[in-house]
């Protein structure tokens, strides 16, 4: 690995005493040309000079969007810089996809393997979706239920023959929509009176024969949700 030059973003003094630790130990090829613990102090060190890589702490004054601030406005004025994310922040997932967004490398969590070698070389090298493996287990998790909630809502679109206007009936009910809403939307061409048939008919679908009578609304809704028709990572309204 080439020489190349460093700003080291963090708060807490102890931290940014071991992350210093961590580049003269395994990364001496590293220049720490300077460290903030304030996003206004980023800004003092990058008028000073510019580093090849910045490593920034996300929860800098106990305020996490000021590195996702710190990140966007790094992408814009100083595009030549690499942002690595090191951070304790395990919980905040929507933090993580915010950083992202705004232009960081990746996300190196404060847990397992930490601060590599590797992966600061694939930072400076312009690699994009750089995770330790903490963070990879996290993201494989997901990515396992995203692709055995689809197989089950397709299994299920299938088992209890649904069409795209079932779905919608349902999704829309799930909402809060009445029948008369719902057959105002710009995609469904039905009645109030084709809606109430069509829900009939799904709760014939859903329910066996001695439990129909007592089918409402709501039960049609819990029951689509329970067998994946629906899901609550997916309710947003089409347009109307």
């Amino acid at each position: 690995m080439e020489k190349f030059k460093v700003i080291i973003v963090e708060d807490v003094e102890l931290e940014l005493k071991g992350t210093i630790g961590i580049f003269k130990s395994e990364l001496p090829e590293a220049e720490i040309i300077g460290t903030a613990q304030t996003e206004a102090e980023v800004w003092i060190l990058m008028q000073k000079e510019q580093p090849d890589l910045l490593l920034l702490d996300l929860g800098l004054g106990g305020s996490t969007t000021v590195g996702v601030d710190i990140c966007r406005r790094m992408a814009h004025e100083y595009p030549a810089v690499k942002v690595l994310i090191f951070t304790g922040e395990t919980l905040n997932e929507r933090l993580w996809i915010d950083v992202i967004e705004a232009g960081a490398s990746g996300i190196i969590l404060k847990t397992g393997e930490m601060l590599t070698r590797h992966d600061v070389g694939n930072a400076l090298q312009g690699k994009k979706y750089i995770f330790n493996e903490p963070l990879m287990e996290r993201i494989l998790q997901r990515f396992k239920e995203v692709v055995q909630n689809s197989y089950r809502r397709q299994s299920a679109m299938i088992d209890y023959e649904i069409d795209e206007y079932d779905e919608r009936l349902l999704r829309h009910m799930a909402l809060g929509y009445t029948k008369e809403m719902i057959s105002n939307l710009r995609d469904m061409p039905f009645s109030v009176k084709s809606l109430e048939k069509r829900q009939n008919e799904l709760a014939t679908r859903f329910f066996p024969q001695e439990e129909r009578t007592k089918v409402n609304g709501m039960r049609l809704v819990i029951k689509a949700l329970q067998i994946g028709i629906i899901q609550l990572d997916n309710l947003v309204p089409d347009e109307e």
